[in-house]
């Protein structure tokens, strides 16, 4: 071999030992970066925002040991299986979506996870379902038993606020009888009365789904508050109802100073088998980080608030589903830890 071919064969060797040892070097390190993934709703929906802003607030104090991404999918179950098949960390959910996960119900009548369940982890906002009518019909009304059986809107079968309400009907031993009409159309059947009442809700205390901003401009409309023994009722089956300024959300007034609605408590829950000291640490994080939240989007205001009693509320509503144990150190950590529950895993 010519001096001149055997220099450029040392030469090829001694890179190619260099671009070894540093992919050795660099391997280990990225080996250890954890990825946490939040299966969000899809783009464009309130639960991709909210996802979105925490990931960002947890990537900034998380530090460079972790990488935190949002992956949306086309609906809330969507993301919820996928984590529970190992495909994501935190899984969009509410707390009735967990109900009908653990008590089997669709689309989950089917479904076997292949890496675990999804527990109480971590509470993000409230959604607050009510009762609504028209106004002219207001004086008809003084409280949920008037609903017993009759004909309502209780929003579209199978969302969120619909199953809300059908949990709020069976606590107060009411008939749950519902009416599917297009949500486009409610102003005109109050206007038709084919339909007595309708479920209205608010994100966050603040604002209103499109449909009921259409429809407060075509009806004028009428709030229906629970009664004191009602509420007692709820409270008793950990449904606890909180106040609503109408004010904040509708263009109109409805007749009342404050509603009372029963909240729905958002949430992005992990399996059993997520890490307890990085879900504490990130429980930490979003308690002290509640201000940039709000900053983000003010739909986490009620979360500032009350940080540690939504966690608390969101455990309450199905107080028979284990709690992460993350989540348990940090209600333990803030007094709001009830010994009635169950740490998963234990």
């Amino acid at each position: 071999m010519s001096s001149v071919k055997s220099r450029f064969f040392s030469t090829l060797v001694a890179l190619g030992c260099t671009v070894a040892l540093t992919m050795a070097a660099i391997q280990p390190a990225e080996a250890q970066r954890q990825t946490i993934r939040f299966a969000t709703s899809n783009v464009g929906s309130y639960g991709y925002a909210v996802g979105s802003v925490m990931s960002d607030v947890l990537q900034r104090n998380l530090g460079s040991d972790f990488a935190v991404v949002v992956q949306p999918y086309p609906s809330t179950s969507g993301a919820m299986i996928s984590v529970m098949n190992g495909e994501g960390e935190f899984g969009y959910t509410a707390d009735v979506g967990m109900r009908s996960l653990y008590d089997g119900g669709r689309p989950y009548d089917d479904f076997t996870p292949r890496r675990g369940m999804l527990v109480h982890s971590l509470y993000v906002y409230p959604m607050e379902t009510f009762m609504l009518v028209a106004d002219r019909r207001k004086d008809e009304f003084s409280s949920y038993a008037d609903f017993d059986g009759k004909p309502v809107f209780f929003t579209p079968a199978g969302f969120m606020n619909w199953l809300n309400m059908r949990r709020i009907f069976a606590a107060l031993g009411y008939e749950f009888n519902h009416v599917e009409i297009d949500s486009s159309t409610v102003a005109d059947a109050f206007e038709a009365g084919t339909i007595d009442g309708s479920a209205g809700y608010t994100t966050a205390g603040a604002s209103l789904p499109t449909y009921w901003r259409e429809a407060e401009l075509r009806a004028n409309l009428a709030a229906i508050n629970l009664t004191e023994e009602e509420m007692d009722k709820l409270r008793a089956a950990g449904l606890g109802p909180v106040e609503v300024d109408p004010s904040k959300a509708f263009s109109q007034e409805l007749g009342v100073d404050r509603i009372w609605g029963v909240p729905i408590y958002f949430a992005y829950n992990v399996r059993a088998d997520f890490d307890a000291d990085v879900m504490k640490r990130i429980l930490d994080i979003l308690h002290e980080n509640v201000d940039v939240l709000v900053e983000g989007d003010p739909g986490f205001g009620p979360l500032a608030a009350d940080f540690v009693g939504t966690q608390a509320a969101g455990v309450a509503a199905n107080p028979d589903i284990p709690v992460h144990p993350g989540l348990a150190a940090f209600l333990k950590e803030h007094g709001q830890w009830n010994d009635s529950w169950t740490i998963a895993g234990q």
